[in-house]
């Protein structure tokens, strides 16, 4: 490991940075001229296009028999882009959850999560299995599009960042601009993920980490850098339903397309280590589901919710850290995990959901 790899590293985040800014901008102009509604674009256009670098390291990694990176990267982003991205976007400012969500895409990502789980408990998920799944990513792409254009909310434009003179610039020039800013911002997102993947690659091999704990770590934060900096970017501009919807439509996209397209190309399908079918896919079913109650919770992300979610995070990391360094102190932190954190967190969440049922009647929901 050298300065060079270093610097590649700091250059991958710069350009992922830039690339989720110019991303973010152009996708919420196209949604006000397709009149889409935001949330439709952040779980499409901008949660698939953050996407991309999850996708390009999960296949590169299949065709090279890492089965353990793209598996891990998946999973792993998945679980950084909950706790963390939303997490850390909700201390800019507390995210309102689109009701949409909660009815419909939430439900969906949790389905999901346990389908693919299921179809992966035999230890690999096989040709058939990703195919299965990628269907049923090309029908909820489908399905949104469609919603969003029933739906659009043209009252709800005013959060976007758009010029003072936007109309009286002619409509082909301005889908122009604003498809160009959306290509440059991929061609950034997926340049400043690959150097940022590869360095901390570099990173971890020298510190002899195995390449589950590579993918659950480094390389799904790596890649997930995107959503983190879209929904940031989004949070702070004010693009409430983006900043959420990027993550689910995130999460939803590395199942039903990362993975899936990852056991397609494999000629054998992909394997999924037992070690993840143990603890790190159960734990990723678990966050999904907790987001449920959160989400339901006055139908927003507030403040401390975030902070409990980034808590989630650090406590999951170094659970990997124990056990990647064979660490003495393993087994008291899983038990007292096991029997405080948890069980507390579970009775928080289940109170939080009752009173918030209680305070929100179904005539009134939140729009």
């Amino acid at each position: 490991m050298d300065i060079t790899t270093i610097l590649f590293l700091v250059a991958g985040l710069a350009l992922l940075v830039l690339g989720a800014d110019l991303l973010v901008r152009g996708a919420a102009r196209i949604a006000i001229m397709a009149g889409i509604s935001p949330l439709v674009i952040g779980l499409t256009i901008v949660a698939y296009g953050t996407s991309s670098p999850e996708l390009a390291v999960s296949i590169q990694s299949s065709f090279a028999g890492e089965a353990d990176i793209a598996v891990g990267n998946v999973i792993g982003s998945n679980l950084f882009n909950i706790l963390m991205v939303l997490g850390l976007s909700s201390l800019v400012a507390p995210l309102p959850v689109a009701r949409q969500l909660i009815r419909f895409d939430v439900p969906f990502m949790i389905g999901v999560s346990i389908l693919t789980f299921i179809l992966g408990r035999d230890g690999i998920v096989s040709r058939l299995d990703g195919t299965i799944l990628f269907i049923g990513g090309v029908g909820y792409t489908i399905y949104l599009i469609y919603k969003g254009l029933q739906d659009g909310n043209p009252e709800s434009l005013d959060e976007f960042d758009l010029p003072s003179d936007a109309q009286s610039v002619p409509p082909f020039r301005t889908g122009i601009v604003n498809v160009g800013l959306i290509l440059i911002g991929f061609v950034f997102l997926v340049l400043g993920a690959h150097w940022l993947t590869e360095s901390a690659i570099a990173i971890a091999r020298a510190l002899n980490v195995s390449e589950l704990v590579i993918g659950l770590t480094l390389v799904a934060t790596g890649t997930s850098l995107p959503e983190l900096a879209s929904s940031l970017a989004a949070s702070y501009q004010g693009e409430r339903d983006i900043a959420v919807g990027n993550v689910v439509g995130s999460n939803i996209f590395n199942l039903l397309a990362v993975l899936a397209l990852c056991a397609i190309v494999s000629p054998n399908g992909i394997n999924v280590s037992p070690v993840a079918l143990q603890f790190d896919f159960p734990f990723m079913i678990a966050v999904a589901i907790a987001c449920l109650p959160v989400f339901f919770s006055e139908s927003r992300i507030s403040r401390p919710e975030g902070l409990l979610f980034i808590g989630y995070y650090v406590a999951y990391a170094l659970y990997l850290f124990l056990k990647a360094t064979d660490g003495a102190q393993l087994a008291i932190y899983s038990q007292f995990m096991a029997t405080f954190v948890i069980p507390i967190t579970v009775v928080v969440l289940i109170g939080t959901t009752i009173a918030s049922a209680r305070s929100n009647p179904p005539s009134q929901p939140h729009p």
